[in-house]
């Protein structure tokens, strides 16, 4: 029994020295600081999907909200300045850790808090040659720059869709592409698909169709009135001249519009590269 007690106060002393300890070292090495309050939620936002959370104390109580979003909040009051615990996020490609200061005034506690870059650390994930917040920052650039591809085009309906670029970085292709609404009827989109087809359907037993699902999309907006762009990120491929890479965007209703864009491979091999 006695060795038993030992082994718990061992424990205990062992786990309040490391708490200390990474405290110290949070002020040695120049975390940044987060200021909490019990009366106070705080939501620290990541650029890219969260992995792991780490919270180095029990008196922040916290969870991960969505993919990118961690709540934070002290469980009880605490002195003014005292180091609540190290918040540790941990995230596609990078990791980033915060010192958590009570406040006993509301005013200094964030509600929100989105890490920068700069604030960030990178680490080798062997099962992400690229990141969420990566993919986003190269889909902007192909937002401003201007229209590289002419020939891929189609109309239906009274609606007109195009390509406006198709770029290559890392192991992922982007297409850009953009709608137009040429009807006083709101489009409604139902599902974006991308596909990997026969162009010719000879017979319909030997008629292959093989859907592809996008790692990313810049535009999750659902509803437009006149004009729509996204741009959409695959794994990179490559496929037979007999076959077409194809988007279909439907829409929401019972007789839905629908609208396609077929990508041939040559257009697939002028792709652009990312100039880093």
């Amino acid at each position: 029994m006695k060795k038993y007690l030992f082994a718990l106060v061992a424990m205990a002393t062992m786990t309040t020295g490391a708490v200390n300890a990474q405290s110290k070292q949070a002020t040695d090495f120049g975390l940044g600081t987060i200021y909490v309050n019990e009366n106070v939620t705080t939501h620290l936002v990541m650029p890219e999907t969260i992995r792991l959370v780490d919270i180095s104390t029990d008196t922040i109580v916290g969870n991960q909200v969505n993919d990118n979003i961690v709540r934070l909040k002290p469980k009880n009051e605490m002195g003014d300045y005292d180091e609540a615990g190290i918040v540790t996020v941990i995230g596609e490609r990078h990791i980033a850790q915060y010192r958590l200061v009570y406040r006993t005034c509301t005013t200094p506690a964030v509600t929100r808090f989105t890490v920068p870059y700069w604030d960030m650390q990178e680490y080798q994930n062997p099962d992400v040659q690229m990141s969420i917040g990566e993919m986003s920052r190269y889909a902007i650039r192909m937002f401003n720059a201007k229209r590289t591809v002419q020939n891929i085009h189609s109309k239906k309906d009274k609606m007109k869709a195009w390509v406006n670029h198709i770029c290559s970085a890392g192991d992922y292709f982007f297409i850009d592409f953009s709608m137009e609404n040429k009807t006083k009827i709101p489009y409604d989109i139902s599902d974006i698909r991308v596909k990997l087809e026969d162009k010719k359907q000879k017979k319909a037993t030997n008629y292959q169709s093989i859907e592809l699902t996008p790692e990313y999309m810049l535009n999750y907006i659902k509803h437009f009135k006149k004009r729509y762009r996204n741009v959409i990120v695959i794994k990179k491929l490559t496929f037979p001249e007999a076959k077409v890479l194809k988007i279909e965007v439907s829409e929401n209703q019972i007789s839905g519009r629908t609208i396609e864009l077929n990508i041939n491979y040559d257009d697939v091999l002028n792709a652009d590269c990312f100039d880093d």
